[in-house]
């Protein structure tokens, strides 16, 4: 999938923010751009299907890599994401991945609550088990897959926090992991993947690692402005999707009070902040910080994350794709 010509394999997250004929077109777009996959949030409250979208996009493209991120095993089953995921490697063959955590937006517009750790595990284990060709039980009826992938394609989970970056060492394939770029975050992350590996008897260093990487391109007075920002009502932004980010800023050196009011952050500080989170700046900037992560922590596959709230969370990225195939993806082929 990876033509070797540029050292990181960025993927950027699409939202289904258009029309489904359009969300093909900008996936299209992606690929024109450089990227290396796209990952599609599995959003049911949005009226559009996350599988059906990689699907058209699968039969529209023929390079990048294309998985839903995230999906939950709450509102899907686990039979039908081996079933979702197992046709979408028909289609796609070598070029897919599955990704799967506990639930946020999706299990809340379901009016569920996310998927407690044990239920996860079981999950994970149960897709993993079936896109293998076995046979799982499920209420005491064996259950298997009469058509299976002949390579099954990588099941990660998606992670922000210790806990289940160690119970994605202990289960999955890897994880797609919000820990930032700062490399004692880096290492801390690190170290809770190889902790759950160990406890399963698994190798730590064949796990995949994608890192999310929130991004906020522009001006620098400009994108400081986001940790200053609330995600939503009761949310600050410093704490989308979980407070497991305040974790690993802390791992990095910057410990922040717990009743911090946003707007306090000095101009000092949320350069600290962004710094250590992902990518804000000018392009040029960016691209310098995607090589810095490489050299400093050793990483290799990056998820961009455009900074969003809430309320423009289905905006498309156009900006970011236009921005990498034109500045960042060039700068950092060399």
């Amino acid at each position: 999938m990876q033509d070797g010509s540029m050292q990181i394999r960025v993927d950027i997250r699409v939202p289904v923010g258009v029309p489904m004929p359009e969300l093909v077109e900008f996936v299209k777009r992606c690929e024109d751009a450089g990227f290396y996959g796209v990952g599609i949030h599995d959003h049911h409250h949005s009226g559009r299907d996350t599988y059906m979208a990689l699907a058209l996009a699968a039969s529209s493209t023929g390079r990048i890599c294309l998985y839903p991120a995230t999906s939950n095993t709450v509102t899907r089953h686990p039979l039908v994401l081996a079933a979702l995921a197992n046709s979408l490697e028909e289609v796609a063959p070598g070029r897919t991945l599955l990704t799967l955590a506990p639930g946020f937006l999706s299990v809340e517009s379901a009016g569920k609550r996310r998927a407690p750790r044990e239920k996860l595990r079981k999950d994970t284990t149960t897709v993993r088990r079936l896109l293998a060709g076995e046979t799982v039980y499920s209420s005491g009826t064996p259950v298997r897959l009469r058509n299976r992938p002949e390579r099954p394609p990588p099941v990660l989970l998606t992670a922000s926090g210790p806990r289940l970056l160690e119970l994605a060492g202990e289960v999955a394939d890897g994880a797609l992991m919000l820990v930032g770029l700062h490399p004692d975050s880096v290492a801390a992350a690190r170290e809770r993947l190889a902790a759950g590996a160990n406890r399963s008897g698994s190798d730590s260093e064949k796990l995949r690692e994608i890192f999310i990487v929130p991004v906020g391109v522009g001006a620098r007075e400009e994108v400081r402005e986001w940790p200053r920002r609330w995600f939503r009502e009761g949310q600050r932004w410093l704490e989308y999707p979980s407070r497991s980010n305040l974790h690993w800023l802390k791992a990095a050196g910057i410990e922040l009070p717990e009743e911090l009011d946003p707007k306090s952050i000095s101009d000092d500080l949320a350069d600290r902040i962004c710094d250590a989170l992902g990518l804000f700046g000018e392009p040029e900037y960016c691209a310098e910080r995607l090589m810095r992560a490489q050299e400093e922590a050793g990483v290799e596959h990056v998820f961009l994350f455009p900074a969003h709230t809430f309320q423009t969370g289905y905006e498309m990225p156009g900006a970011e794709v236009e921005t990498f195939g034109r500045v960042i993806g060039p700068r950092l082929a060399g």
